[in-house]
């Protein structure tokens, strides 16, 4: 398995108009976030998780040419955006792709994509097929995928995990049954907003406590604001085995 981290930043990450911080300043290529997403591949199956208003130019730096399905973590605009440039995907490979997610998700995404499930479609526009999925396992064209419920202050997200990888984003509460789910991946990416206490994510030393518990080979944080400081310096902060993420981080599992 393949594992590219697209993005590791939110619309709170990336470089701010008039921002003057250390991190907006970096000329570390590891401090330039996009928003947050990733893409998996395992065998010959290309699925990427969220699709935020950077899919597009994500998608062309990493060189993805071929693309079979998107999943969704839940509806925030900074993870939906950038659905409508699956068309690519539909012209090149000339089928419809097909898009997992719970039933709240696929309601806003019919609502905000109308023009793709209009009765009369405009030629060229995206074409989806919706899957909905819950807690309950299912597959992508035989890939095994286990959802992840989590909290996002009061909202609920999944995460997932794909044979001995797992993906937690915005999140800050994991039921006890659901971390049961994450025990024993072999690498975790997580979300960890900034180091000051947040509503609705999981700060640094709240995500390195978990990790810390669930002990995977390597963690990697994700969703990451400028206000966490710049990636070499925070890294010092960590355990060994919990490094920031960046973005086009390649893992093999």
């Amino acid at each position: 398995m393949r594992v590219t981290l697209l993005g590791t930043g939110t619309s709170q990450g990336v470089p701010v108009i008039g921002c003057n911080c250390e991190v907006c300043r970096s000329v570390d290529f590891r401090d330039k976030r996009l928003r947050t997403s990733v893409h998996v591949q395992v065998g010959d199956v290309s699925m990427v998780v969220d699709t935020g208003p950077d899919f597009r130019q994500q998608m062309l730096r990493e060189r993805i040419n071929t693309l079979h399905a998107v999943l969704f973590t839940h509806e925030h605009k900074d993870h939906t955006a950038g659905l409508d440039d699956i068309r690519a995907y539909n012209f090149r490979q000339n089928h419809v792709m097909p898009v997992y997610a719970r039933r709240p998700v696929l309601d806003i995404l019919q609502r905000d994509y109308a023009y793709a499930f209009a009765e009369f479609k405009y030629p060229g526009i995206p074409q989806m097929q919706l899957h909905e999925i819950d807690t309950e396992p299912f597959d992508v064209l035989g890939v095994p995928v286990i959802p992840v419920a989590v909290l996002h202050y009061k909202l609920p997200v999944l995460g997932f995990r794909i044979g001995g990888f797992s993906y937690i984003t915005d999140a800050n509460y994991i039921p006890p049954a659901e971390m049961d789910k994450l025990r024993g991946s072999r690498v975790i990416v997580f979300d960890a907003l900034q180091q000051e206490p947040h509503l609705s994510h999981f700060n640094l030393s709240q995500a390195v406590e978990i990790l810390e518990e669930l002990r995977p080979e390597q963690a990697y944080l994700t969703h990451i604001s400028h206000r966490m400081g710049l990636h070499t310096e925070v890294n010092k902060l960590l355990p060994p085995f919990i490094r920031l993420g960046y973005d086009g981080l390649r893992l093999e599992i």
